[in-house]
């Protein structure tokens, strides 16, 4: 598929391992008893709203990451899986799935089961073409994963992992001028790419910022979220639930009584719940397999969010923890 004229009248058409999560959500509940966008927001009724700055456009706060999880190829097992996964997504109000051209099978495993489900004009869609191509090549990434998502338009397309303070989102922007996007942004889940990270943030101002921030990774509060901030850029957290270090840390711990003041009846709740209180954040992108798991995972879209005190506590907690 190639990007030019015919295809923009097409797009306007339509627009190391840690404990089971199985284990953790168990304790928990046992310790503590156009058309695109107005599918999107009755889908959503429910659940914590946040505005894309650059836009005014609202988000669910909650959606879902596919690293890892949805490169299963064509194991149908997984496939059904991972469909849970999605209608999960959807039935409890959530919108956003982010992908990328290079976490394997992913964008086909997203698009086969978007089109399957008749989900697309629910679904915000999020991929991301690697940083450091040259024009035809990012060209050629980008066409591929038009095609592996069954879809004329990404709503979000970012540059990935960059790492080179350099780094253009011209190309981009022409795609999102052609209505091949609607959004564009760049990511990085590193820090030794923070510095090229922040240079670009400030010159280019993306529509959209990805980066590591989790409870146990809070170095994006120092730069890379103020940046994002001045520059009005809205914020997806890639890994909010840790590089498998959250769930370690409270293995066989029940959580705390005061966790149920905002609401939180799981660690994941707690977890991504201290994330979407800061409010910079448009949206959290836990990676998931289980269909349980995504339905808990919404759980922190709703209800109370800590305030600045009980954010305070929650770190106190992790510290103590660690």
């Amino acid at each position: 598929m190639a990007l030019r004229p015919s295809t923009l009248r097409q797009a306007n058409a339509f627009g190391a391992k840690g404990p089971s999560r199985r284990e953790i959500v168990a304790l928990c509940a046992s310790g503590v008893a156009c058309g695109m966008l107005f599918s999107r927001a009755s889908a959503a009724e429910g659940l914590i709203l946040r505005a894309i700055p650059h836009s005014g456009e609202k988000l669910p706060t909650v959606g879902l990451g596919t690293a890892r999880v949805f490169d299963v190829g064509n194991d149908e097992v997984r496939r059904a899986e991972l469909e849970g996964v999605v209608s999960a997504l959807v039935a409890g109000g959530g919108s956003v799935i982010d992908t990328s051209s290079d976490y394997g099978t992913a964008e086909s495993v997203v698009g086969d089961l978007v089109q399957k489900l008749g989900l697309r004009q629910r679904i915000f869609v999020a991929t991301k073409i690697p940083s450091g191509m040259d024009a035809k090549a990012s060209r050629a990434e980008f066409e591929r994963s038009l095609k592996r998502l069954k879809t004329e338009r990404v709503d979000l397309l970012q540059l990935h992992n960059v790492s080179r303070a350099n780094e253009s989102l011209a190309q981009l922007r022409e795609w999102r001028a052609m209505k091949l996007c609607r959004y564009v942004g760049v990511t990085s889940t590193y820090e030794h790419d923070y510095d090229a990270m922040e240079m670009i943030i400030r010159r280019e101002k993306p529509d959209f910022v990805q980066v590591a921030y989790s409870l146990g990774e809070r170095e994006a509060e120092k730069r890379i979220i103020p940046a994002a901030m001045e520059v009005g850029a809205g914020i997806l957290t890639a890994l909010p639930l840790g590089r498998s270090s959250l769930f370690r840390a409270v293995k066989d711990k029940p959580l705390p009584d005061w966790a149920k003041d905002f609401d939180a009846s799981t660690w994941a709740q707690l977890f991504l719940k201290f994330l979407i209180a800061n409010e910079a954040v448009t949206a959290v992108i836990p990676g998931t397999d289980k269909p349980e798991h995504m339905k808990d995972n919404l759980g922190a879209g709703r209800g109370r969010l800590p305030d600045r005190s009980e954010r305070e506590k929650i770190v106190q907690l992790w510290q103590s923890l660690n």
